[in-house]
């Protein structure tokens, strides 16, 4: 990526975070008291990871590493569950994490970079599509329904983030996902509509679409590309507590990752011309024709962004979970070994899968 490309100077709200012009950096800030229990970068000595990529629909590669439990009995077949990364991450930013964790407890797991994103393919990189972001879950199950080690009627779902939305969507319309677990969801159309609280007002949407339409002619045309959203570069006084949390993952040594042939100035920001494809991004109409697959929705009890769980879980039909994970926020179920419930997780999948 060009890195005389630049942030979208344009000040864009979304929720109680103002993302305007962002200062790129080449380096990552030393962290600011990293949790004891954060691991993002977890290698477990019991799984053998192993890098995979395979077509989605679209013949577009889709990347991922595949984490195998040891000791696999060669005449069996596992349960398998998918993992996808917080949007605007990557794979090794906590799926990796999850996907590890999952297969120290004998399942077969895999975690993905989104289409754009990672080592997954297509371009603009960095770029917004619901579709193909769900479209990838359903390429994982092809991969995954193929692997003489899966069963392919138990393939299970975890969906980080923004992936937990996309994973929803997935689900809706691929039953092969016999169920989801969702982390720290995102809704990531209700926060690109609406904002956090729905703090954002129609005349602001407005502005942003018009911005990106406008944007879509300098781009046409041979001009600069712009990203927006993502996670700021610096903090100050004034940063919001969305801004902290979110840099002291992303812009720290705790999370900060920067795929091979990419830059840390455009790492978690996607393109402001394709960001509004969000507008469009309802996953949660229809949640309830999902049943009678299981869904469980995690959330920090501290979390800014537990709306977005709640109101899934409300709309989903039974079988369904709300789980609130105590004295946590969204970022701390990221990372904190402590925090995740992987004993919850665990038992939710042994008695959907089995």
């Amino acid at each position: 990526m060009n890195m005389k490309s630049i942030i979208a100077r344009g000040s864009q709200t979304i929720g109680s975070t103002v993302l305007g012009a962002l200062v790129l950096s080449s380096g990552i800030a030393c962290p600011a008291d990293k949790p004891e229990d954060a691991d993002n970068f977890y290698k477990s000595p019991k799984v053998s990871p192993q890098k995979v990529a395979f077509n989605n629909q679209y013949e577009m590669k889709v990347a991922g590493n595949l984490f195998l439990p040891d000791r696999m009995d060669g005449s069996a077949k596992y349960p398998a569950i998918i993992v996808g990364h917080p949007m605007g991450a990557v794979k090794e930013q906590s799926a990796n994490l999850y996907a590890a964790k999952m297969a120290e407890r004998g399942f077969v797991t895999l975690a993905l970079d989104l289409p754009f994103w990672g080592e997954s393919g297509g371009k603009p990189r960095n770029a917004v599509s619901p579709d193909m972001y769900a479209e990838a879950f359903s390429a994982a199950a092809d991969f995954l329904g193929t692997r003489p080690f899966v069963d392919r009627n138990r393939i299970g779902v975890i969906g980080i983030c923004g992936s937990g939305s996309f994973a929803v969507s997935a689900a809706k319309i691929d039953p092969r996902l016999r169920a989801v677990a969702t982390v720290s969801m995102y809704d990531m159309g209700a926060a690109n509509r609406n904002g956090l609280g729905k703090s954002q007002t129609l005349e602001q949407r407005k502005k942003i679409l018009s911005d990106a339409a406008e944007q879509r002619y300098v781009e046409f045309t041979g001009g600069e590309t712009k990203y927006t959203g993502g996670t700021v570069h610096e903090i100050h006084e004034n940063s919001s507590p969305v801004e902290r949390e979110f840099y002291d993952f992303y812009r720290t040594p705790r999370g900060a990752f920067t795929p091979e042939g990419q830059s840390p100035g455009l790492t978690t920001h996607p393109t402001l011309t394709s960001n509004v494809k969000f507008m469009n991004f309802y996953p949660f109409e229809d949640i309830e024709t999902i049943s009678p697959r299981a869904l469980l929705f995690i959330a920090g009890e501290e979390a800014h962004s537990r709306e977005f769980s709640e109101d899934a879980y409300k709309r989903a039909a039974e079988p369904k979970e709300l789980y609130r994970v105590p004295k946590a926020g969204h970022v701390d179920l990221y990372d904190r070994v402590n925090l995740i419930p992987f004993d919850k997780l665990t038992e939710f999948f042994t008695e959907k899968l089995k």
